[in-house]
């Protein structure tokens, strides 16, 4: 068998990207990756609760250059941003290069880039009166959302939706449900040489 590819989550928040990763190593749909390490901008993230609780290690950055240091001596392999509000620097992409992969809230090239984040995304697609939104599992380079995208999954917007409504179909019927399987995926890849 080969070995588990060793992955880090990158979180900001809540944390319920990292929660649905959790469940689908739980449940057997994640059996090539390993959750190895938890990091967090923000030290009072409910994210690092979410990881302790399930006896994941956490890691509360304090810069980039600290926190690319810890990932190589961890033996990080794949690095997932599940909901990490922060915008990393060239640096740190050009040093984990097709090994970090991003959820966004919406069909990539819509509704992308500086300042498209979290509830604002769900805005944003309100107010331009599209009738279909979704989530993109993409690659990260230096460009905000500009990566080769991996996985898209529509979502359909219903009449009277509020952002925080559209926020939640898309988290249960897209990220949650493409995220897992992008791990899974990319882990794989790295497990057979592939990445």
């Amino acid at each position: 068998m080969l070995k588990k590819t060793k992955v880090a989550v990158m979180v900001s928040g809540g944390g319920t990207n990292l929660q649905a990763i959790i469940d689908a190593q739980k449940s057997g749909i994640i059996t090539s990756g390993e959750i190895a390490l938890v990091v967090s901008n923000k030290a009072d993230a409910y994210a690092l609760q979410r990881a302790a609780d399930n006896g994941i290690a956490t890691y509360v950055m304090t810069s980039e250059e600290v926190l690319i240091e810890k990932l190589q001596s961890e033996g990080i392999e794949l690095v997932v941003l599940a909901g990490f509000l922060k915008i990393l620097s060239p640096a740190f992409t050009r040093a984990f290069e097709n090994r970090i992969i991003n959820i966004h809230p919406s069909l990539i090239p819509s509704f992308c880039g500086k300042g498209a984040y979290g509830l604002h995304v769900h805005e944003m697609a309100l107010e331009y009166g599209v009738k279909v939104t979704g989530a993109t599992v993409h690659f990260v380079n230096e460009i905000p959302d500009g990566g080769a995208i991996i996985y898209q999954k529509a979502v359909d917007i219903l009449d009277g939706d509020t952002p925080e409504v559209l926020q939640k179909r898309v988290m249960e019927q897209a990220e949650w449900v493409l995220l897992p399987r992008a791990v899974e995926e990319i882990s794989a890849k790295i497990g057979r040489g592939e990445l």
